[in-house]
């Protein structure tokens, strides 16, 4: 869409809640899903699955707003 913005979510709550109810945030949902399998071919939930890799409770490397972190070593990599 040549850098046009075609769908939002915001989540204004530290990056994962909405103020909106609960309705108009599944609506928003349903819509940037939909703008997203357009572009090409996604697995189910695909921002849900992308949400984990910021979890940084879950074991392993994830991406934080401090840069990669090694969980299980409590230290940054980078």
């Amino acid at each position: 869409n040549k850098g046009t913005i075609v769908a939002t979510l915001p989540l204004p709550i530290c990056g994962l809640l909405s103020h909106d109810p609960l309705e108009s945030v599944v609506n928003q949902l349903n819509k940037v899903e939909a703008a997203a399998a357009k572009l090409g071919s996604l697995p189910p939930a695909p921002f849900a699955l992308l949400s984990f890799l910021a979890l940084p409770v879950i074991p392993e490397l994830k991406i934080t707003d401090m840069g990669m972190v090694d969980v299980l070593a409590f230290k940054l990599i980078s």
